[in-house]
């Protein structure tokens, strides 16, 4: 779970986390916060791994990841710490990725369930994420840019090796790598929920011109090599803003 001053509402997911979501062990990333974010999160009760300082999604995750891995984890769901993710459609996920066919499964906020809706260039800009992801994949994808994942130790092994920091990077681009590594990717609907709570990284106009960046993410994607390095050789040190 990476988190950036969500201390508005960690405390309250993590309670729902513990209630109506499967027996799991979980880990907090707290990304630099200038909040309680770290301190409510051990109040709870569970695992958290500070970074030194603001790293971005994809740094967060990538500690994660690694963190999974050397304590021999075969399975990783990520979520969102803003409530946003419903903790009871876990299972939904993780019985997907059991049925051993995939590596990967992406909980899908456009696949028939729920009433979550994204509208204007924000939403033109998701479905054509979702449109060129597909063709990457081999599966059709509704929502490329969804952060309620699970992976199975294959993909976290994928990860730890290759998770980028870049803007998007842990959704698209990260997507973009595993399925050229060989990882399997799949999705199922679920529903998801508005924040419950804190202010989100972005304003609406913000988060469409973010949006609208993302042909600059998918691009630098597309052109890396299997390494996941730029196939110029020069890496890429752009961060994905908050």
């Amino acid at each position: 779970m990476p988190a950036w001053n969500e201390s508005a509402v960690i405390g309250a997911f993590l309670a729902e986390l513990r209630e109506h979501g499967p027996v799991c062990d979980v880990l907090v990333v707290d990304d630099g916060s200038s909040d309680d974010t770290a301190a409510i999160a051990e109040q709870a009760g569970v695992q958290v791994l500070r970074m030194p300082f603001n790293m971005g999604v994809g740094a967060a995750m990538r500690a994660g990841f690694t963190y999974a891995q050397r304590m021999g984890y075969q399975r990783a769901v990520q979520v969102d710490a803003d409530g946003q993710h419903d903790p009871a459609q876990i299972p939904l996920l993780l019985d997907r990725l059991d049925a051993g066919d995939v590596d990967i499964v992406i909980g899908a906020r456009f696949a028939d369930a729920g009433d979550y809706e994204v509208r204007g260039p924000r939403r033109w800009a998701m479905w054509v994420l979702a449109r060129v992801l597909s063709r990457v994949t081999g599966v059709r994808l509704t929502d490329a840019t969804s952060g309620f994942r699970a992976a199975n130790r294959r993909a976290i092994e994928q990860y730890v090796r290759q998770y980028p920091a870049e803007y998007l990077g842990d959704t698209v681009d990260s997507l973009v790598a595993a399925a050229r590594s060989g990882c399997r990717v799949a999705q199922v609907p679920v529903a998801m929920r508005e924040r419950k709570g804190g202010k989100p990284s972005h304003s609406p106009f913000a988060a469409a011109w973010s949006l609208g960046r993302s042909a600059i993410a998918l691009s630098f994607a597309l052109i890396r090599t299997r390494d996941g390095s730029p196939v110029t050789g020069v890496p890429i040190k752009t961060a994905r803003p908050r």
